[in-house]
């Protein structure tokens, strides 16, 4: 049979109102157009499905056989509909981000706390992994786009830089190091965050153009860790600056001003080619069109 989902949606809804007026006015329709539908089923069907009564109208035998298989599927229908124009006028949905802890504190947060004031109903989730893990993610479609800082390999991806950042040393006030100094010669004294991340891949590159290899006292599995541990007197950590504005600003670290100072680098968010969803889109138009105090 050729019947058109209208016509078994009007049926729906003369079923469940007893009356054609009724489905009518819910339906925005008018009451000829109604009974119009309700003709062409019962001729596609070859059969009656509505007694006509003083009071409106009531199901056949027939016609309750029908509804009863064919309203489950309408009201699917209307759902489906339903939450797609919610997901589309941001109601509802749902974002998947990846972001590290300096990403997502000093990138994203500020840009989070507005998009979720202006749109409550959608679900954030943001996994926590280092770079390359993060990229993983990314490539299959597990997360919509990743905030990352350099270095990293942008291959399969559409990369938009966001804001700079800077990596510098410090050490507690009271550590017997000099004020400045080469990066070389902080040595083995030397803070660093733990390998297979895209900072510790940042320094060790840099280390390496000026001719040693670091060996650190310690390594460890994030900034604020790094920050703690100097300000302890353990040694001298390598930091990006926002991670230690704090503890300069408290006192209880100092930087130390080296001779040969690290290049800057840059926070972005990736993405694959293709479309994300319409809360994606949304929020990354937030974030790299309208410029928030990230700090």
């Amino acid at each position: 049979m050729n019947i058109s989902y209208d016509w078994y949606k009007i049926f729906c809804c003369v079923a469940d109102c007893g009356s054609i007026t009724l489905a009518a006015e819910k339906l925005y329709i008018s009451q000829p157009a109604v009974s119009q539908s309700i003709r062409q089923l019962e001729d596609a069907v070859g059969c009656a499905l509505f007694h006509r009564t003083p009071k409106g109208v009531k199901l056949t035998a027939e016609g309750q056989v029908l509804y009863r298989n064919v309203s489950a599927g309408v009201s699917a229908f209307s759902e489906g509909e339903r939450r797609l124009l919610s997901m589309l006028r941001l109601d509802a949905g749902e974002i998947k981000i990846g972001a590290s802890d300096m990403t997502l504190e000093f990138c994203l947060l500020p840009y989070l706390e507005q998009f979720h004031a202006q749109h409550p109903g959608i679900k954030i989730a943001i996994t926590n992994h280092p770079t390359p893990q993060t990229l993983a993610l990314l490539k299959q479609g597990k997360i919509d786009f990743a905030a990352v800082s350099e270095p990293f390999s942008r291959d399969d991806f559409d990369w938009t830089p966001v804001r700079e950042i800077h990596d510098i040393f410090i050490c507690g006030i009271n550590a017997k190091i000099p004020a400045s100094a080469s990066i070389q010669s902080l040595g083995e004294q030397l803070i660093l965050l733990e390998r297979d991340t895209s900072t510790r891949t940042f320094l060790d590159m840099e280390f390496r153009k000026r001719g040693f290899s670091a060996s650190p006292k310690f390594e460890l599995a994030t900034s604020p860790q790094i920050v703690s541990f100097a300000a302890r007197n353990m040694g001298i950590g390598c930091v990006v600056s926002d991670f230690a504005r704090k503890a300069l600003a408290e006192g209880t670290v100092r930087e130390i001003q080296v001779s040969d100072p690290l290049p800057p680098r840059r926070i972005g968010v990736v993405r694959r080619a293709e479309q994300s969803t319409k809360a994606a889109d949304a929020f990354l138009h937030l974030l790299l069109h309208n410029k928030i105090e990230t700090a």
